[in-house]
């Protein structure tokens, strides 16, 4: 009969006989599934707007708000409906305060949503992404680590445990790294500002000292969705609950947050809804939902596309978050995959077209920074 030992190898991981245990097994499964959710939800954001560039004929705001109706409000209920079981209930007995500033949260994050489609519309999808969801990722990652500092609560990290550990350690290294991977795209998008300054730049609407103080704008609201998630925790929880009572032994719920994504998006809808409509009075553009002039059809599906995969984001986030955990790993790896995802559309769509050696170089080493802190926040994770 074989005889068992268990012992830690260099890296702290748990092995018998020299494998690694099947726990750690089944946990390092679980973060490769985490991972590839987060690339996914990547890949959802980074390519969201691209249906948007075959609208014709509509000004920003009609079809901003027309695929808005679909990123916060349908695909939502829909998701909800079709995965948390008795959603509505939870929601219901949930106390004021907490569905208050889960809402209010979202309402902060919409005017980082809404300033986002700005960013891009100014900067291009690459550069515009970038700055946005660099700032986002750190703002995002770090804030509810230091709040948790303060008042601590089981399953979340907080700042001290990032420093203390060293698996935390390399996941604020992977942070910092992420941070000069944004200030190098910052600078390769001011050196094609200055490339291209003579010539005419998506579609004449390229504004880089506008653009920049709208995504910078943008980053720092938009990791109010990181914040509405931890307020609406106590929602996720309970259907993670609630589903683990009839699925024992088969670990956490892969949708727990799509009842938590309901209000929030809630509130980003209030606000979008609000200053787009504000925009369709004062422009008068009101008549672009039903000019024939323009084709209709095709408009409202490439919004409705356009909406659907914006919402994927999140739905995949969820899924990565309930294998990885809420922490700054999950949040920065999410963010990360958006600008890697949308910096790869920006080389296809050749934003970057015409620009010198210098620049395109530029923004190439920019992309590998964020790349490497996705490396090191994933390999932080796994330490843990």
């Amino acid at each position: 009969m074989e005889t068992y030992y268990f012992q830690k190898d260099s890296a702290g991981w748990l092995v018998t006989n020299g494998r690694l245990s099947l726990a750690n097994q089944t946990y390092c499964m679980q973060l490769i599934l985490g991972i590839i959710y987060h690339l996914l939800g990547g890949v959802a954001s980074g390519s969201f707007y691209i249906p948007y560039k075959k609208v014709k004929g509509w000004a920003w705001e009609s079809l901003w708000i027309a695929g808005g109706i679909f990123s916060w409000l349908v695909v939502p209920f829909l998701a909800a409906w079709l995965t948390v079981p008795n959603f509505t209930d939870i929601i219901a007995h949930t106390d004021g305060h907490t569905l208050m500033l889960t809402y209010i949260f979202g309402l902060l994050w919409g005017i980082g949503g809404l300033t986002y489609g700005l960013g891009v519309r100014y900067l291009g999808v690459s550069l515009g992404s970038t700055i946005i969801l660099g700032m986002c990722s750190v703002f995002g990652s770090i804030i509810p680590s230091v709040y948790y500092n303060y008042f601590p609560a089981e399953g979340h990290d907080s700042f001290s445990d990032l420093l203390n550990n060293t698996w935390g350690r390399i996941v604020l290294t992977g942070i910092v790294v992420c941070v000069f991977g944004i200030i190098v795209c910052g600078k390769a998008g001011m050196l094609k500002d200055k490339d291209l300054k003579k010539e005419k730049q998506d579609e004449g609407e390229y504004k880089i000292g506008l653009g920049l103080v709208v995504a910078i704008i943008s980053g720092i609201l938009s990791a109010c969705f990181a914040f509405g998630i931890d307020a609406g925790k106590v929602m996720a929880n309970e259907a993670n609950e609630i589903w683990k009572a009839s699925h024992a032994n088969q670990g956490e719920f892969l949708f727990q947050n799509n009842v938590t994504y309901i209000i929030i998006l809630l509130g980003g809808l209030t606000t979008n809804l609000i200053w787009s409509m504000t925009l369709n009075a004062r422009n008068k553009t009101f008549g672009n939902y039903t000019d024939k002039k323009t084709p209709l059809l095709k408009n409202y599906v490439f919004c409705a596309l356009a909406g659907t995969t914006w919402f994927l984001q999140f739905f995949f986030y969820g899924m990565g978050e309930s294998r990885m955990g809420n922490g700054a790993s999950s949040w920065i790896l999410h963010m990360a995959f958006i600008i890697l995802i949308a910096n790869l559309w920006g080389l296809v769509l050749k934003e970057w077209k015409g620009v010198k050696k210098k620049t395109f170089i530029t923004v190439i080493l920019g992309i590998a920074l964020i790349v490497l802190s996705v490396l090191l926040v994933g390999y932080g994770n796994s330490l843990k």
